[in-house]
């Protein structure tokens, strides 16, 4: 230590030369050196002022290192969660082992980047049989009645699908699904309108009906249901469809007033009584004022619809041809006939007497009613032996739609109930106000060629209760321009059609012109054929 002074420390601070803190000694002087420190304080006094500004240098340096070095940290934080979390979704790419596929051990692959294109998942056959069984909710929703502001809804065309139904065929040596067809409201699934749609069935036969069907039951009341029967599933299905529809068509467009006439109503049903009570149950939440009297349900003998236009080679042709491309299809699938194997093993019977007996349909039913499936004494027909068969007709499906020959059949065999439906809609569109809503209450052979034809690639087989619906729009700024939108299960295929699909992308209109489909219908959906009309297109053989 200096003579005459002690030691003293300030504070540490920041070095600018350094940025590390120290801490700074000084002297302290001593009472002898008094004299010697006032002279000193005259020179420090004339030096204060470059000694401030040199100290509020300091704390600025000190204040902006603190901040850059709080922002350097977080910098860093943002990086490694940033890496933390590329890192995981990579390793959702990348499989954690080797998995067998077709008995082979698939080959492990790292991807570094998503594909743009990858294939579409297959169908969850299980999923699909879901979707068929179209068990009822509380509410059935769907984008119909929707359109810009300005568009007035002329006329409506319907083609349902009866509802769910007993099977059509019986597995061989086995019980059949214990179902009751009678109505119980208080029994699930049930409709708030399902009671007082009972009740009238004493004055239900006022209704007008056509030929054979006077013969049929206009309600099913079976204990234990016939072959083919609608269930009571299915009469909830069509007053759920019914409701939503009047919801939208009857409320909101006013399509019938309450008053409404039997002329403004046109119905058809095949001879089956599962499609003419689904029709009843439909018609009864759907028109304003239900009154039997009015009802007038005409007679259709073919389930095409093909009335008397009906003669048409082809048409059988590719018919024929279409149940061969089936038949080759499942006779290369070594699963399902393995399946059809244990199953006639487990039931007793042949191989060929099983698959005959079409056991998906029984098995279906099953399914939708939450059944046990069949038991032997040899065992039980389990959940795999329906996904399999399941699978295989989803497979089918998609081979369809490549191969065509369905597609050149579902042409012939629809066009004279799309020449019908358009043919009306001309009439409305003219002004006349006859027959302003249809309803073909049909089967899933009507609905699926139907959907064939208009082109519609994504739309899957008719469930229980399918619906597709017309709709035919009216412009209200220019009244010579009409519209037309189509409609599948609530949702709308009208730019999947083939005469429509281009329109969107090159027109600023939000619907399709009814001209597309007028011309589709008359001209250009037998071009395919190399003709020009549906006589020549019947009967012209193409090879």
């Amino acid at each position: 230590m200096a003579a005459g002074y002690t030691f003293i420390f300030v504070p540490a601070y920041f070095s600018p030369g350094t940025g590390r803190k120290e801490e700074k000694q000084i002297l302290s002087p001593t009472p002898e050196w008094g004299s010697r420190l006032d002279s000193w304080l005259d020179g420090r006094d004339k030096g204060r002022v470059s000694w401030r500004t040199s100290h509020n240098g300091s704390v600025k340096m000190c204040v902006t290192m603190l901040f850059r070095s709080r922002f350097l940290f977080l910098l860093a934080v943002a990086a490694l969660l940033a890496v933390l979390s590329l890192s995981l979704q990579f390793l959702h790419l990348i499989p954690a082992a080797q998995s067998k596929e077709d008995g082979m051990v698939a080959k492990v692959r790292k991807r570094i980047l998503v594909d743009l294109y990858t294939a579409p998942p297959r169908l969850d056959p299980i999923y699909e049989a879901y979707q068929y069984c179209n068990v009822p909710n509380k509410t059935d929703h769907g984008l119909e009645g929707h359109a810009p502001p300005d568009y007035k809804l002329l006329s409506v065309h319907v083609m349902i699908r009866h509802g769910d139904r007993y099977p059509l065929y019986a597995i061989p040596k086995t019980k059949p699904p214990p179902i009751d067809c009678t109505l119980v409201p208080n029994r699930k699934p049930s409709h708030r309108l399902l009671e007082n749609f009972i009740k009238n069935k004493n004055i239900a036969s006022a209704c007008q009906l056509d030929g054979p069907l006077n013969n049929i039951a206009l309600l099913p009341s079976h204990a234990v249901c016939e072959m083919g029967e609608l269930t009571q599933i299915g009469v909830v299905q069509h007053l759920l469809n019914g409701e939503h529809l009047h919801e939208t068509y009857i409320k909101k467009h006013k399509l019938l007033p309450d008053n409404w006439t039997t002329k403004q109503l046109y119905v058809e049903s095949t001879g089956k009584s599962r499609t003419l009570q689904s029709g009843l149950a439909l018609l009864y939440s759907l028109l304003p004022k239900f009154d039997w009297g009015k009802i007038h349900i005409r007679y259709q003998w073919s389930t095409i619809f093909c009335s008397n236009n009906c003669d048409c080679p082809m048409r059988n042709h590719y018919l024929e041809e279409e149940q061969r491309r089936q038949y080759n299809l499942r006779v290369k699938n070594s699963l399902l006939e393995q399946t059809y194997i244990d199953m006639a093993k487990i039931v007793g019977i042949p191989t060929r007497r099983l698959r005959a007996a079409n056991p998906i349909d029984s098995l279906l039913c099953h399914f939708c009613h939450n059944v046990s499936f069949p038991c032997t004494e040899n065992g039980c027909i389990n959940l795999n032996h329906f996904k399999v068969i399941k699978a295989h007709q989803l497979e089918d499906e998609r081979d369809r739609q490549t191969k065509k020959l369905y597609y050149k059949y579902a042409l012939l065999a629809t066009h004279p109930i799309l020449n019908q439906t358009v043919t009306r809609m001309q009439r409305i569109a003219q002004g006349k106000r006859d027959e302003i809503f249809t309803l073909y209450s049909a089967h899933d052979v009507t609905v699926a060629p139907l959907l064939s034809a208009l082109g519609i690639p994504d739309a899957s087989f008719p469930r229980f209760g399918a619906r597709i619906i017309f709709e035919i729009w009216k412009n209200g700024k220019d009244k010579r321009q009409n519209f037309i939108r189509i409609l599948y299960n609530g949702n709308d295929v009208t730019f999947q059609t083939s005469f429509c699909s281009g329109q969107k992308a090159h027109s600023k209109q939000l619907l399709c012109p009814f001209e597309n489909f007028l011309n589709f219908v008359r001209k250009d959906m037998f071009a395919v054929f190399n003709s020009t009309n549906y006589y020549d297109a019947c009967h012209r053989r193409v090879f």
